[in-house]
């Protein structure tokens, strides 16, 4: 460990107690995305008290801050974000949320970055800018209610780093890093994969009508069964999916609004149609339209089919890869660092839409135990999760902006983004947004389907 890097654990270290108590608070306040105002408030706070002036959303959850060296280079982006998840079961929930994804880690960590960048002789030697940003709604659920949102103009793409791009907030930006908590392993401290899925968001509803369930069903078109003859031929297309493509479905239903003696007129349900490729999430979706639209006309129904862009696939480009790794080799030792440069993992995650315009990478610092959404996850150790992710962010930023940001320019200057600007991205997934009445059955007693 360089001198420097002795001086980043140092500065860290110093604020432990900061961060410790911020990872506990923001566990206990959790709040979905876009309603994160608590955490925010909180963070505020304790940034404002660090000296930082922030640059804040407004209307919604997040801000950023900008801290320049004083000698020219590119700019850094290193984010956290702020959401929790709808997990009601879990024994710790608060009105129906948990952090149970590690956010509140997440925060607390960059709020340790924060604070080491602050110290005292921190950016000697560094070019360049750094741009610390919280950021709201990585968790794409709730989807009414972000439509909601959509509608009324608050926001324009359901995910808090596309609108975030969207704003604005990142022009300007040349490179990105964050950490996500990890619970799936304790034999290392910190790791990173190579690649996580894309995904389209869809909400559908199937309509029939009703009528008495034991007196006259004949009369009635039953929503819940087209919804499930929905699911079932949506199943009997799996096999037709193709393993390199990491094709995911997993639809929910939001259940039906009458009495079990009257034939259900409407079932609303969402889910995500996942891939590694933008290529197949977009012709998996028109599949699985197809399917669910072909169910409603087997039984009469008819079928409201809304997709929204969700997450660009993730690719973390493997040059920073190995950047990250050394920071991470550094902090704790080569036997406590796993990065894999093969495996995809079937998630999804905003940061995607942020590498499809420039290089990042989102790396793991572990101290959680049970399943991420699962009803068993808890941070068990908070100095892995968050101290740690605070001094590993911190040794990479070191790597990349010193020496005139030699390093950061040689990964900016080869990386090919999937869109040349923040334009052509914004285009491509207003394209993906469409509202489909997917069954109309025509006078001369045909039936005619849309699935794209």
């Amino acid at each position: 460990m360089t001198d420097r890097q002795q001086k980043i654990v140092q500065n860290v270290d110093q604020a432990r107690e900061m961060i410790l108590a911020a990872e506990r608070w923001i566990w206990k306040h959790p709040q979905a995305g876009f309603t994160e105002w608590e955490a925010h408030n909180y963070l505020k706070e304790k940034w404002e008290a660090l000296g930082y002036k922030l640059v804040e959303a407004g209307d919604i959850p997040g801000f950023y801050t900008d801290i320049d060296t004083g000698r020219p280079g590119p700019t850094l982006c290193i984010m956290a974000e702020l959401d929790a998840l709808d997990q009601g079961n879990h024994p710790e929930a608060v009105n129906g949320m948990t952090h149970a994804c590690g956010h509140n880690c997440q925060a607390a960590g960059l709020l340790g970055v924060a604070a080491g960048l602050a110290a005292l002789g921190a950016l000697d030697g560094l070019s360049g800018r750094i741009r610390l940003m919280m950021v709201p709604a990585e968790e794409l659920i709730q989807l009414p209610f972000r439509e909601g949102l959509r509608k009324k103009g608050v926001i324009h793409f359901y995910g808090g780093k596309a609108e975030f791009i969207y704003r604005g907030y990142l022009d300007g930006v040349d490179l990105a890093m964050m950490v996500h908590t990890g619970a799936d392993r304790d034999d290392v401290d910190l790791g990173c994969h190579y690649g996580s899925n894309g995904m389209i968001a869809k909400t559908f509803t199937y309509r029939g009508k009703s009528a008495h369930a034991g007196g006259s069903p004949f009369n009635g078109i039953n929503a819940e069964y087209a919804a499930v003859l929905g699911i079932n031929a949506c199943n009997a297309l799996r096999e037709t999916f193709k393993d390199q493509d990491h094709v995911r479905f997993h639809p929910i239903m939001h259940g039906v609004s009458s009495a079990v003696n009257i034939i259900p007129d409407e079932l609303s349900m969402e889910s995500y149609v996942r891939a590694i490729t933008v290529e197949a999430m977009k012709s998996e979706n028109e599949k699985i339209n197809r399917a669910l639209a072909g169910a409603a006309a087997s039984m009469g129904a008819r079928l409201e089919i809304h997709d929204r862009p969700g997450y660009m696939p993730e690719w973390r480009f493997p040059p920073m890869m190995r950047l990250v790794e050394q920071a991470c080799v550094d902090l704790v030792g080569a036997d406590k660092v796993a990065f894999d440069y093969e495996r995809i993992g079937g998630g999804s995650s905003d940061f995607g839409d942020v590498v499809s315009l420039m290089p990042g990478v989102q790396f793991r610092a572990y101290g959680a135990t049970g399943h991420g959404h699962g009803t068993d996850y808890y941070i068990v150790d908070p100095d892995k999760a968050c101290v740690n992710a605070a001094k590993a962010q911190l040794f990479a930023a070191e790597a990349l902006l010193e020496n005139g940001a030699e390093k950061a320019r040689e990964i900016v200057a080869a990386y090919e983004p999937t869109f040349k600007s923040k334009e052509e991205y914004i285009a491509f997934l207003d394209s993906i947004l469409q509202d489909l009445d997917a069954v109309e059955y025509n006078e001369d007693g045909t039936v005619t389907i849309r699935y794209k």
